[in-house]
């Protein structure tokens, strides 16, 4: 008889949804190459969405969430893994329509996973998870287009959160001087000791009428928030700047023109951390695990929590009451 495993589940039954801490078995895991004994996961927005009835993330039920997760293989098909790796597995499908981290095992395909890099343990690398590798996506993006410290300052908007506040730790660490920009004015001295230079308010960044074109005050932007925000950065970026963008929390629209980019040159630059090629993923975790590592990465940890600890710290994502990251240890 196989023992049962340990998982957060959400399910609908007729009107009703639940969500909740209980057992299922290992023949309810979806058919995959590699199994996977989960250490650590973590909690980001998109887990949060995938906890409620109208989140709109999950496809079928019942369903396990969480869309990263770093472990230690127990079996594989795969000859590329073998029993005792240390990896990593994000993105994808993983949490979204097929079975996710928050479970004591979890089988994933080989095709989505990568290797833990050594330097990096496997508590840090779900410090990053998805929020960090994609912060590390958006630095590396931007210097693929010329952003360099010399060059002038660059904004990060939604700086508290997962992806905002390892941005700015990873652009401190390599020089620049880093703007943050918040709607938390108690978090002032968290982002100062993050590395940022300069904090603002939001509405410094928007101000009260958004132009296609305003003052150049910023070579580049990491912007994780999307909608008004991002239209007011791109009126504000120098002369041949970029933005890399990969959030919507301030809205799906963005009411601009294309001013910005047929008289100022900008580049904006999607950043796409769920079907991002195996090759670049390699080399940003590698990355992650060596020159944008921040020092310290338990400063990010907003809390360390168990299964039992979930539900609650998914409410306070979706209410935006977190900061930094929380992690979740199976």
């Amino acid at each position: 008889m196989q023992k049962p495993i340990r998982a957060f589940v959400v399910s609908k039954k007729e009107e009703e949804f639940f969500a909740e801490v209980t057992t299922i078995s290992m023949d309810d895991l979806p058919k995959a190459d590699v199994r996977i004994k989960v250490h650590y996961s973590s909690v980001n927005y998109k887990d949060g969405l995938a906890s409620i009835p109208n989140g709109r993330i999950v496809r079928s039920y019942p369903f396990v969430p969480g869309i990263d997760l770093a472990g230690v293989v127990v079996d594989s098909l795969d000859p590329r893994f073998s029993e005792g790796d240390e990896v990593i597995a994000t993105s994808y499908d993983i949490g979204v329509s097929h079975y996710g981290s928050y479970s004591e095992y979890a089988q994933v395909p080989g095709d989505w996973i990568v290797p833990l890099p050594k330097g990096l343990s496997l508590k840090e690398a779900m410090i990053f998870g998805t929020a960090g590798f994609t912060a590390a996506l958006s630095v590396h993006r931007l210097e693929e287009n010329g952003v360099s410290p010399e060059k002038g300052k660059v904004l990060v908007t939604g700086a508290t959160g997962g992806v905002g506040s390892i941005a700015v730790s990873i652009l401190a660490k390599r020089g620049y001087h880093v703007v943050a920009s918040t709607g938390k004015e108690s978090e002032h001295e968290y982002l100062y000791k993050l590395g940022a230079k300069e904090i603002l308010s939001r509405s410094e960044v928007t101000g009260e009428k958004i132009s296609g074109l305003d003052k150049q005050l910023w070579q580049a932007a990491v912007d994780p928030v999307g909608g008004h925000t991002l239209a007011s950065v791109l009126s504000k970026i120098n002369y041949n700047g970029s933005v890399a963008v990969s959030g919507l929390t301030g809205g799906t629209d963005v009411p601009t023109t294309v001013f910005p980019f047929i008289l100022r040159g900008i580049n904006l630059l999607g950043i796409d951390s769920v079907f991002c090629p195996m090759e670049l993923r390699g080399i940003i975790w590698q990355r992650l695990a060596t020159d944008l590592k921040p020092d310290g990465l338990e400063k990010f940890v907003d809390e360390e929590i168990n299964l039992d600890q979930l539900p609650n710290a998914l409410s306070k994502i979706l209410a935006s009451q977190m900061r930094g990251r929380v992690i979740v240890r199976l």
